[in-house]
């Protein structure tokens, strides 16, 4: 017999499985002996009020056991024959896509400009010990995306276009923990997801499908408005329909669209710092008392969005005991994430902390760069031109300012900082907190160098987010910038219905770099969703 139970219980007798047991055999009546297992459907704290409670539902088997699985197994067959599809990126949108196409039956063809997941680790590290990017291989580019080295959190509000239950069971098939099933805030960390990832290459190969590292597209061959393939830097040539799944990050595919007059639209961004903080304070205010989370709890994490001046300001990838990280894809930027361990463990709780900024703000003279006293640090490129009607502008603009933030530091990856206090009172920090952000930290007032459209709206969130949660706002947090990597600047227009381009039949541009999903869950319902569109019009040729 089964049953469901909906319990609400303190961090203690939440636990374990045997405390759990303990309280369900209490609550049903039940004699232990009958209650063969406890499955948790889902869970969640509750730490609104001064007493912290876990909230649960739950699935009892009395007198019976369960299913050694807690989800079905896709079985993945041999497509060795099949007919060929391009998938170009091999992130979440891109690897997913591949997975689905073969379920399908149809052949993915897996191209990725950076190296595979083991390799890449490597030139991650130079980024730190030597302030050296490979423009082909760091925390942007390489198998697994972005999210590979960001995190690998699977929190997504995004619900109406695929199944979130799908796509996390996929996961949980090439061996992510179970638990993202029935948390509220998934999460698998990246310490784990690298193997993962590997997995999930291993069984495109394994069912037929390529993988091809290190091969950057060059072009897409078109041929009667319809694309037929794509040629990549090293002269390879690769035939069939095209999954455009490139990321956020890939400018030179924006750029070279845009060259061939192939129809893409400028989109809004936020830009901000990444704010860190002891992960202790965090604990003490989100979960009010003294003590912290104690013995019971998780690192706390905390999530807070508001208006300043008609713009959004609001919390992006809050990682709880995590730790700051060099995220930038080319030699001349410096951009910063953040990313935690499964275990979450740091010392440290991060969040950018990003401002709204829409294509009409690009005019704003506040988003011109504040020059005062540091006129010799920026010369006239780093003003935008306010007539430009490209729809690379708010790429261009992200892009110069990430220049400009390198330039602080050096030419390095030296990044700036300053207390959050000092940079409410628009004063430089005397002296800086151990930081988790391994290049190092150079002192300097941000709004010196970040324009002003930014640095006033930041100011009124931390005051407005300190009133919600007192303490927040601390001579113990820093800003570290910057963060500008929230979304892409761009999107690659495409039909509703079918997915493929608005001009070219055979593209199929998908994910968060066309714009059109924004994390790992996302992107990857939209790399299934747009096998699916290949496959039913393929099917109908």
């Amino acid at each position: 017999m089964l049953k469901d139970l909906q319990l609400r219980l303190l961090p203690d007798e939440a636990a374990n499985e045997d405390s759990l047991r303990r309280v369900v055999c209490r609550e049903l009546g039940e004699d232990p002996e009958t209650v063969k297992a406890v499955r948790i459907l889902k869970r969640s704290i509750d730490a609104r009020q001064r007493v912290i409670y876990i909230n649960l539902t739950l699935r009892v088997f009395i007198n019976e056991m369960p299913d050694t699985l807690e989800y079905p197994i896709i079985s993945y067959p041999d497509v060795s024959g099949g007919r060929p599809v391009i998938v170009v990126g091999a992130g979440p949108a891109g690897l997913f896509a591949a997975l689905r196409l073969i379920e399908l039956g149809l052949r993915p063809v897996v191209v990725e400009r950076g190296k595979n997941v083991h390799d890449r680790r490597r030139d991650i590290a130079k980024i730190s010990t030597n302030h050296l990017v490979n423009p082909e291989s760091n925390y942007c580019f390489g198998e697994g995306g972005a999210g590979a080295f960001s995190d690998g959190k699977l929190y997504t509000r995004s619900t109406k276009r695929g199944s979130v239950e799908r796509i996390l069971q996929i996961f949980c098939q090439h061996g992510a923990n179970p638990s993202i099933l029935w948390d509220v805030h998934p999460h698998i960390g990246t310490d784990k997801l690298p193997r993962i990832i590997e997995k999930m290459r291993n069984q495109i190969i394994a069912s037929g499908g390529e993988v091809h590292f290190e091969t950057c597209m060059k072009s897409l061959i078109i041929k009667d408005n319809k694309v037929i393939g794509i040629e990549s830097q090293q002269g390879e040539i690769f035939h069939g329909p095209v999954i455009l799944a490139t990321g956020h990050s890939a400018r030179d595919v924006y750029e070279w669209l845009h060259s061939q007059q192939i129809p893409i639209e400028i989109q809004g961004i936020a830009v901000g710092v990444r704010l860190e903080h002891p992960q202790a304070l965090i604990d003490r205010i989100r979960y009010h008392r003294p003590e912290g989370r104690g013995e019971y709890l998780p690192p706390a994490e905390y999530r807070f969005v508001t208006r300043a001046r008609d713009r959004g300001v609001y919390s992006f990838c809050m990682c709880p005991g995590g730790i700051v990280v060099p995220a930038a894809s080319g030699p001349n930027q410096l951009v910063v994430n953040g990313m935690s361990s499964s275990f979450r463990s740091s010392k440290w709780a991060n969040a950018g902390m990003v401002v709204e900024l829409l294509p009409e703000d690009l005019r704003s003279k506040e988003l011109q760069i504040n020059r005062g006293s540091t006129e010799s640090r920026f010369n006239t490129e780093s003003r935008i031109n306010k007539d430009d009607a490209s729809p690379l502008r708010m790429m261009h603009f992200q892009a110069q300012l990430e220049k400009i933030c390198r330039q602080q530091g050096g030419m390095t990856q030296v990044a700036p900082a300053q207390r959050m206090t000092d940079f409410i009172k628009h004063q430089q920090s005397s002296d800086l907190p151990p930081s988790s952000y391994a290049p190092g930290l150079l002192s300097l007032p941000f709004h010196a160098w970040m324009p002003p459209f930014l640095t006033k709206r930041l100011e009124e969130a931390f005051h407005q987010f300190d009133s919600v949660s007192k303490g927040f706002l601390t001579r113990e947090a820093i800003l570290i910038g910057l963060e500008s990597r929230t979304s892409a600047p761009v999107r690659i227009l495409r039909d509703k219905e079918t997915l493929q381009h608005v001009t070219l039949k055979g593209l199929y541009p998908c994910g968060e770099g066309a714009g059109y999903a924004g994390g790992i869950i996302s992107a990857a319902i939209d790399g299934e969703l747009c096998a699916e569109r290949v496959a039913s019009l393929r099917s109908n040729q």
